[in-house]
Parts: C-alpha cells; structure tokens; sequence
C-alpha cells in the first residue's frame, strides 16, 4: 500500500514534515524519489553532504532518520539534483531562467543497498570548485543540450525508478513524497498500488483516494517542467473534489523537528488519509 505525498504549493508545501509525521504514524518504508538542492540556498546542507564525497537533501535526510530503518538518504533517494542560481539571465540547459542545473547524482552508493552511483554534469555550467573536487567530477557524465541528457535518463534513470517502485510495490506500507508541485513523481508506479494521497499545502491538507487522483493525473494537461512535460498538482486537483479537507497547524521549528510531536499534531489528517485509503485509524497501524 502506497501513500502518496504531494505539493500543493510549488514552494514550502510542508511535504516533508507532513511525511516525517506519517512515517512515524504508519511505521511505513520512506521514499523521495526525486529531490535537489540548491548551492546558494542550501548551501549548509550542500557542504554537509559534499564533506562526504556525497550529494544529497535534508529532505531524504529527514525521512531516513523518521522512518527508523537506519538507511542513508541516498537509500530512499536514488536521483538527487544540485542546483545553483542563474542571476546572469539566460534559460541554461533546462530551461529554467532562474537557476541552472550542475549534476545529478542517479542511484545509490553500495553502503545504502545500491549498485553504486554515476554523476551527470552539466558541461554547459561553470560549476563550484569546492562541488568538482569534493565530487571527483572528471568521471561524470557530461551533458550540453536536453536530448544529451533525456538519452542519459533512459539509460541510467528510468531503470533506477523502475527498481524503486518495485521494491515500494512490494512493501506492507510505503509513503512516496512527491518535489516541487509534480503530481507524480515515479512514474513506474502502477497506479492501482496508490492507495490514497494527501496534496499539502500550508494550513491544510486535501484528501484523496488513489485510484481517482490517478484517474486525474492521466486527465490533467502537462506543464513544462526541468527541460520536459509533467503534470502539476493544481492542474490534477481541477478534476477532483476532495472528500475531506483537513486543517494543519501552524508548528514551531522544535515540532517539525521531532516526528512524534508531527505525528500527533497532525493525527486527524492522518486519519483522514488512512481512511481513504480503505483503513481504519484503529487497524493497528501505528498504535
């Protein structure tokens, strides 16, 4: 059974923290499937990673220590983005007029159950020498248009996803956070496995089953999104109408920080969730 987080605002939906709470709820398998940072923004959490020789967020950080299995982010997260603003002007390689991609770590290293990882660059940018030496990026692939890099996703990419959604198929329980606004961030996932989802936005949380929120996704127009088409969460939710809406509380940065109190500080949209997705809120999960 999956849950599936999403973003009902592109920006600070509350995605982690509403998933941080559901891990700690459900005791469900995590999984960002895509995630990114950015260089300037994040620039703390890049240097933590990067004093490893590793590239990932404080989001995947975030749901590996809530779900409690011990895994490194990289082990829920097998694509993780590095960004880095774009004052200059221009549209960079993606299409983005704001920032410009620089690599792309794609799968997982061996201590987090993976085959290893292989670095995508992007030659077009001039990346930060502390990124290239911590990253050893002479061994990266490199890539200068979008058609480069789309042949790069289906070798390396897609088959990353596809072994991922095998393995969150298979679980008991999983929670899949979505990015950004994208309505469906693994698109491997055969949608009958969806059990329910939540589209997080502040102060609230709408509530859907699975099989019509797929249902809408496949409606839904596409948006230009990173150099290609994806559906966007305010497109989808067009098509439906939520049973239930749920109130969020504001919480203080203690509270975000510690799933229990998330966990019990968003209990009935919990509930609400676990409902649609055909379970009751006293079955056992969690208790």
């Amino acid at each position: 059974m999956i849950l599936l987080v999403v973003g009902a605002d592109r920006v600070d939906a509350g995605k982690t923290t509403f998933s941080v709470g559901l891990l700690e709820r459900t005791g469900a398998v995590g999984s960002k499937p895509r995630a990114g940072n950015d260089y300037w923004f994040d620039h703390d959490d890049c240097r933590r990673a990067l004093s490893d020789g590793r590239l990932y967020g404080k989001d995947a950080r975030r749901l590996a220590r809530a779900e409690g299995r011990s895994r490194d982010p990289e082990a829920l997260n097998p694509v993780h983005r590095l960004w880095r603003p774009a004052p200059g002007g221009g549209n960079g390689l993606l299409g983005r007029a704001d920032r410009e991609f620089l690599v792309d770590r794609v799968g997982r290293p061996e201590s987090a159950g993976g085959d290893g990882t292989t670095l995508v660059r992007n030659a077009t940018a001039d990346v930060p020498a502390a990124v290239a030496d911590a990253l050893a990026l002479e061994e990266a692939i490199a890539v200068e248009t979008v058609d480069e890099l789309d042949d790069v996703a289906r070798e390396l990419y897609v088959p990353q996803f596809e072994r991922l959604a095998a393995t969150l198929e298979s679980a008991p329980i999983a929670v899949v956070e979505s990015y950004a606004d994208i309505a469906r961030p693994l698109q491997s996932l055969d949608p009958a496995s969806v059990a329910a989802v939540a589209a997080v936005e502040p102060g609230r949380a709408r509530i859907y089953p699975g099989d019509r929120y797929c249902r809408a996704c496949e409606i839904a127009s596409s948006s230009p999104k990173d150099g290609r088409l994806e559906k966007r969460v305010p497109d989808v939710l067009e098509y439906l109408d939520p049973p239930e809406r749920v109130k969020l509380p504001a919480l203080g940065g203690d509270e975000r920080t510690d799933p229990e109190r998330v966990a019990r500080a968003y209990g009935s949209a919990y509930d609400a969730l676990l409902d649609a997705a055909g379970r009751s809120a006293n079955d056992g999960i969690g208790a």
